[in-house]
């Protein structure tokens, strides 16, 4: 069967796999790309189907954080076009509802009229898509935009003292866990949020790839790639972004006895522009 170099791209950026080996996946497949995919996984060479592409809605994710660390507020306006997205009165204007959002409890409702009028002055469908705020009780905010609004992260953090959340070391930390989840985008925050049955999929794959191996270790195996499975996916086992080797829980622990505090992260979301 013929297949071509687009399809070959395709698998190489949901799998991140050797294009040869995309290739010849295909090939076996006969050009259906989930049975692809799946032989890949099978073979052990994927290490999870990623989006390869990304719905992509034009607009901006914009957040910010309150001056005691305390409140937190991330919103994502779509407009139509890249035009608008890049004008000055829509990005003001996203800045605007940010700024008021930290004092409402429904944006999309408050923010109607105003929308509404802004339609009426851009000459383009302008939708509040999403908004989020955090309050922490014990603790503080951070968050973090990425490439000019494309990607949105907002993280909960625990302290057990006050002061914790004013010292620079922690504010420094707090950016650095934000840019890890953009850059990483872990699925859960620990292994509870993952759900029963994408484990039991992972579990009946590195079944199917230790197939044939002496009895005595396949557990040993199994256990192993299930925990790197994990390892790849939940936040607090993930390697930091900047020094791989430390997980987010030892970096947590880390700082955490720099500052003389226990620190950790209670709840997190990352949007990407777009996403459901």
């Amino acid at each position: 069967m013929n297949i071509t170099a687009s399809q070959v791209k395709e698998l190489r950026d949901a799998t991140n796999v050797s294009m040869m080996d995309c290739k010849r996946a295909l090939q076996e497949a006969e050009g259906d790309m989930g049975k692809a995919v799946k032989l890949l996984r099978e073979r052990g060479m994927a290490v999870a189907a990623k989006k390869a592409d990304r719905v992509a809605k034009n607009g901006k994710i914009s957040a910010k954080v309150s001056a005691d660390g305390k409140t937190g507020v991330m919103i994502e306006v779509n407009c139509e076009t890249d035009f608008v997205t890049r004008n000055e009165i829509f990005q003001a204007f996203v800045a605007e509802l940010t700024n008021k959002a930290m004092d409402v409890e429904n944006p999309a409702e408050a923010f109607k009229t105003e929308i509404t009028a802004k339609i009426a002055e851009i000459g383009e469908n302008i939708i509040l898509r999403k908004s989020e705020k955090f309050v922490a009780e014990n603790g503080a905010i951070a968050s973090y935009i990425h490439m000019g609004g494309t990607v949105g992260v907002l993280v909960e953090f625990g302290t057990e003292k006050a002061e914790t959340a004013t010292a620079e070391g922690f504010k420094e930390l707090g950016l650095d866990i934000c840019l890890h989840i953009a850059a990483a985008n872990p699925a859960s925050l620990d292994r509870s949020g993952i759900a029963a049955e994408l484990v039991d999929a992972e579990k009946a794959l590195f079944a199917k790839q230790v197939e044939g191996k002496p009895e005595n270790i396949v557990e040993g195996i199994l256990k192993g790639k299930l925990n790197k499975f994990y390892s790849q996916i939940c936040l607090l086992e993930q390697g930091f972004v900047k020094e791989d080797k430390v997980s987010i829980t030892q970096l947590l622990e880390a700082k955490g006895k720099e500052l003389g505090d226990t620190l950790t992260i209670k709840r997190y979301t990352r949007w990407q522009l777009g996403d459901a």
